[in-house]
Order: structure tokens, then sequence, then C-alpha cells
């Protein structure tokens, strides 16, 4: 998984003369937020002016993309998401209510995020390779957990 900032497109102006908003469009604590929160300050520095960090999470990323899709194009408003806003929920959302590839434009990446399998201290496996004759010797029951449906560790998660 990738993150990175996007905006609506910019129009020419002086520019930053008041805070910037940062919408991550997770929950606060996961790596979007901390990847924002650890730039926010020296970002804010940089420019001058504030840097406000704003959850708004939910619906794979969509609710905060959707904020930022239709925010003023003034490079107030700034997005901080993974690819999968883009890559993956056109093709899980019949619907979504903007369109990341027209109303966003990417201005920066930011990290990438590596997916990790782990498993309790007390299950019997040491590899990949028990944990897979694990999962064949006791089929249904074991389960996974996942930020959500559509997300990079949700669909690692299916691909194993």
């Amino acid at each position: 998984m990738s993150l990175g900032l996007a905006a609506p497109a910019l129009h020419a102006q002086a520019w930053p003369s008041k805070p910037v908003r940062v919408i991550v469009n997770f929950p606060a604590g996961g790596a979007a937020d901390q990847l924002a929160r650890l730039v926010g300050q020296p970002l804010a520095e940089a420019l001058g002016q504030p840097v406000v960090i704003e959850n708004r999470g939910g619906a794979g990323g969509n609710i905060g993309g959707d904020a930022v899709a239709k925010s003023p194009p003034d490079g107030y408003t700034l997005l901080m998401s993974s690819g999968g806003m883009v890559s993956i929920n056109p093709h899980i959302y019949a619907r979504m209510p903007f369109d990341p590839t027209k109303d966003i434009v990417p201005v920066a990446s930011i990290a990438r995020v590596a997916v990790y399998l782990v498993t309790r201290p007390d299950m019997p496996v040491k590899n990949v390779q028990e944990f897979v004759a694990y999962l064949r010797q006791n089929p249904g029951k074991t389960s996974f957990g996942s930020p959500g449906n559509g997300s990079s560790p949700h669909l690692a998660g299916e691909m194993l």
C-alpha cells in the first residue's frame, strides 16, 4: 500500500495565506493518520501556516475522498490517502460519489506501507508454510481482521 497527498485541481494565487487542511480518509491511529501527523508539523513550518489534520474515515476512504473532491480547488484542502481509493474502490463500489481519477490530482507520494501477516504467539506455527498447513488442517477454525473491505490487508488475506 502506498500513501500520498492529493488535492482538487489548483488555481494560481498567492498560497498559502490561511491554514491548510489535510483530510485523512481513514480513522485516527492508522498508517495514513500517523504519516499525516508526522509530515503536518514540518509542512506547517515550511508553509508558515497551520496544517490541520482531520480524519474522515469510512466507505473504504470514499467519505474523506469525496470531501476533498468537492472542496474548493484552492489548495487549502489536501487528502492523505492510500492508492486503493483510486485503484480498488471503483471496482468494489457500484457507485462512488466522485471520480477519483478526475476529481482529485496527486500531489506527492509520502510513503510505502507494508502489509504483514502476524499470528497470536500461542498459535503452533513459526512460518508461512506452517501457517498454510495449519489452515488446511483446520478449515473454518480461523479468522482474520482487516481495516475493511477492499483494503490492502483485506485483499492480502483473501488472496492467502
